[in-house]
């Protein structure tokens, strides 16, 4: 028998027009854009389709975007006839596209959440203060012990654990760079500087997570029959404290991607379909599970390949 997971992506694959092929074939994507820029006070849409890339980079615009964009794949997959999952997931901002298409948040309660939690996120370190870095080729616990011996009274962390030899590390900008120094030395395969400057899912976050749990208080959350895997604790929480509580620390606390996918794999999953602008977890998950199917259901698939996704029965 066939489970399947919907899985949402984060910030890292936003680009300029990541939406605009699914949208030149459903009309529906444009209409979910509206729904959010009614709620936001300006034109999402025309940033995402046309830019400039620095807007559209700012956190409390890329991050709605990203949100926005995963809601619009999963309202296509819903038009088209396709059959509800068994699980959802997001990384990191997609935990919030994650608990909209399963119900638990309202679309546009999201939308504000989310645009709040950028603007918090980029308060919380001065602009140029962080960093975070891709290190591919070195354990998890490799990369632990190379954070910790960062002893500079500074911050450095994993932040995310993508899949089995890719950690994201995350912190202050010359923690992050001396962690990179040490993992060069220990034989890392490939490290990456990531263009952000908010240190996502570190310590550096905690004053974010504190104003963003108090800002979900304002939010109705639903029941859902469906459960959705959070970031923080592999698990799902059916309690809107807890739910609250566990998208807070998300914020400070690291990504655990690979752990949630295997959760997933042992609950029966060996189908995955991504929602999101491209297919980042995909690949993610090819190298965590690579036993199971996975779909993805961009931005960039035209009318047929995305019906295609939608009509196989694997």
């Amino acid at each position: 028998m066939t489970k399947t997971a919907f899985i949402f992506p984060g910030e890292s694959s936003h680009s300029v027009g990541m939406m605009s092929t699914m949208a030149d074939d459903f009309s529906i994507v444009a209409s979910i854009f509206d729904e959010a820029s009614e709620v936001l006070n300006y034109d999402l849409w025309s940033v995402t389709a046309h830019g400039p890339e620095s807007e559209l980079n700012k956190a409390e615009i890329k991050k709605p975007a990203m949100l926005v964009s995963g809601v619009a794949a999963w309202r296509v997959w819903q038009n088209q006839g396709g059959a509800m999952p068994d699980f959802f997931a997001g990384h990191g901002v997609g935990e919030y596209t994650a608990l909209v298409a399963s119900g638990v948040i309202q679309f546009t309660d999201a939308v504000s959440i989310v645009a709040k939690r950028g603007q918090f996120m980029q308060e919380a370190t001065p602009v140029g203060g962080g960093a975070m870095a891709c290190v591919e080729g070195l354990e998890d616990k490799v990369m632990r012990d190379l954070c910790s011996k960062v002893e500079n009274g500074e911050v450095v962390s994993c932040a995310n654990y993508n899949a089995p030899g890719l950690v994201v590390i995350s912190g202050n900008k010359a923690a992050v760079g001396e962690a990179c120094q040490l993992a060069e030395q220990a034989g890392a395969l490939d490290i990456t500087l990531l263009s952000v400057d908010i240190p996502s899912h570190c310590l550096l976050m905690q004053t974010a997570a504190v104003k963003i749990q108090e800002a979900l208080w304002s939010v109705h959350f639903s029941d859902s029959s469906i459960p959705v895997i959070q970031n923080a604790d592999v698990r799902a929480y059916h309690d809107a404290e807890q739910i609250r509580e566990a998208l807070a620390r998300q914020l400070w606390q690291p990504i655990r991607w690979t752990e949630t996918i295997l959760f997933l794999v042992d609950a029966g999953v060996n189908r995955f379909i991504e929602c999101g602008p491209v297919g980042v977890l995909a690949d993610f998950n090819r190298r965590i599970a690579p036993q199971s199917i996975v779909h993805e259901l961009t931005g960039q698939l035209s009318l047929n390949q995305a019906l295609h996704v939608e009509n196989r029965d694997e």
